[in-house]
């Protein structure tokens, strides 16, 4: 049957309040949304979802042999859309604040941060992992449920109006970018095509009059904040907020001078963290986090996902940074490993994807800027450095330098692991 409407669609989500879109996860009392992309139809698998134990299908074709499951089957123009009409709904009869978050570099481990410090004192719901696109954000608000006092999203993007979009069905109260750097230039075009998408966050906030958190050691923050109706800023030397950091035996504390007191020593690699322990400061003190339990929250947290993991690996410190990279983490990286007291530094570095035109220049002013230090050892990962000039090691592939790094027999080296995900640099410490 074709949908009535969204509101009818909301009653039977408020039955069956878990989402699926993939059947192989579904549970019983599921709603199945059938999505679709280039390379998948999950309009295919409508009867399968509905057998297994759906509570309803959510499809945009029609589906053949479908007579039995009829009442189950709810037909419209596109699931994509629906999906994110249904999200807006939902977010439309929730009072109560919803921080979004973006930036080129970052946003996760600051989410992650905002959300251990907010779930802390208040009750908190959040982008799971780094479902932060097209699909993902609607499915998050659609996970909060009536309890919730607050909720944090994190949106991703690679092209313009991608961040409108999501605001527009989000409707985010606050907002934060952590940053604007060199990230999906493919997409965006420019540095300043990057700040445009981003700064659409702010757009949003500005026109609805809400709060933005702003690095304000970032000039280009600032300015893209002008007009806001509330700034609360945080920084290294000025702003509500102020923290510097701390090197501890390669791990990160923060020792504050305004806004909170004493340091927070933190589970995280290196110096490029500390506007994200300052984000979740000023976050958690804005919404009335007891100083205790917002350091005891960030000291407790640790991340995953080969995000500034510091591992102990065949008797050697590895930092495992290879969940994403562009030209500005990769740089962070490079400064914040150069720093390192050793004499035993490994550097391997994958390529970094979605630069387009770009991608040979950035490349080779990456090479540039790592010839300016001393390495034992540096390895290059990825087509990306096929074309560039340099006296370091090349393999075409993370399985090649696997195989490369496993016959040295390195202990007591320091190693730095980066590179895009595409590359799966995390294959070189792989059993």
């Amino acid at each position: 049957m074709q949908l009535p409407s969204i509101v009818y669609l909301y009653d039977i989500f408020k039955r069956s309040p878990r989402i699926q879109t993939d059947t192989r996860k579904l549970q019983l009392g599921d709603l199945y949304f059938a999505l679709k992309g280039p390379n998948f139809n999950g309009n295919l698998f409508a009867i399968a979802a509905l057998e297994a134990g759906a509570a309803f299908a959510i499809v945009d074709e029609a589906i053949p042999d479908s007579e039995k499951w009829n009442t189950k089957i709810l037909q419209v123009q596109d699931t994509l859309t629906c999906l994110q009409e249904l999200a807006k709904f939902h977010r439309q009869q929730l009072n109560i604040p919803i921080i979004a978050i973006t930036g080129s570099n970052g946003k996760t481990t600051t989410k992650e941060l905002v959300s251990a410090v907010l779930a802390s004192h208040l009750i908190t719901y959040t982008t799971q992992g780094n479902l932060n696109n097209h699909i993902g954000v609607p499915l998050t608000l659609l996970s909060i449920q009536n309890d919730a006092q607050i909720a944090v999203i994190e949106m991703g993007a690679n092209h313009l109006h991608e961040i409108e979009q999501y605001c527009n069905y989000t409707l985010p109260t606050h907002g934060l970018i952590t940053n604007c750097g060199k990230a999906h230039l493919e997409g965006f075009g420019s540095e300043a095509g990057v700040k445009k998408a981003k700064g659409e966050l702010f757009d949003f906030i500005r026109s609805n009059h809400g709060t933005v958190f702003v690095m304000s050691d970032y000039e280009y923050l600032n300015e893209m904040s002008k007009g806001i109706a509330e700034v609360i800023t945080y920084g290294s030397e000025s702003g509500n907020f102020q923290g510097s950091a701390v090197d501890r035996d390669g791990m990160l504390s923060v020792n504050f001078s305004k806004g909170l007191e004493g340091t927070i020593h933190t589970q995280l690699v290196g110096a490029y963290n500390l506007p994200n322990v300052l984000a979740a400061v000023s976050i958690g003190k804005y919404f009335k986090v007891p100083d205790d339990k917002i350091k005891a929250a960030i000291e407790s947290y640790a991340p995953t996902n080969s995000r500034s993991q510091l591992l102990q690996w065949n008797g050697n410190t590895v930092i495992l940074d290879a969940y994403n990279a562009n030209p500005s983490s990769m740089k962070l990286a490079v400064e914040n490993f150069s720093k390192i007291a050793s004499d035993n530094k490994i550097m391997c570095l994958g390529g970094m994807k979605e630069l387009g035109t770009e991608s040979l220049e950035e490349h080779q002013a990456l090479i540039n800027y790592i010839d300016q230090f001393s390495w034992k050892q540096v390895l290059l990962v990825g087509e990306e450095f096929k074309n560039c000039e340099h006296h370091y090691l090349y393999f075409e592939n993370a399985k090649e330098a696997k195989l490369w790094i496993q016959c040295q027999s390195y202990k007591q080296h320091h190693i730095l692991i980066k590179g895009s995900r595409g590359i799966q640099m995390e294959q070189l410490i792989a059993p």
